[in-house]
């Protein structure tokens, strides 16, 4: 099984996906393809996502039964820790006033 999630992405680069792989929801692709393809799909993301952000995830025989990729500007950020991915979040960026009401309410 193989998940592609891609924010911000450019058409060309959907319509790529889309020959590939279904899409069950804007931006959500889904497929069950090989290891060659599905690397394959993710160079076409890597030349093609310019200032969106993606994530791979697909079916793997490890603890967690799962790998995952991700590409573009995103707070989440993979970390394997003990040979396990886990998602470390960067701080909040104060770019507009509705984010700083958000980071004042939480700090109250």
């Amino acid at each position: 099984m193989l998940v592609i999630v891609v924010e911000g992405a450019p058409p060309r680069l959907r319509g790529r996906l889309a020959v590939w792989l279904l899409e069950v929801h804007a931006g959500v692709y889904i497929g069950d393809l090989s290891v060659r393809v599905r690397e394959m799909i993710w160079q076409q993301v890597l030349s093609g996502i310019e200032d969106g952000n993606a994530i791979m995830a697909w079916s793997t025989n490890n603890e967690q039964g799962f790998g995952f990729t991700t590409i573009g500007k995103n707070r989440r950020i993979p970390k394997e820790i003990d040979g396990i991915s886990l998602i470390s979040f960067l701080p909040l960026e104060i770019g507009s006033d509705s984010e700083a009401v958000a980071m004042r309410s939480v700090e109250l």
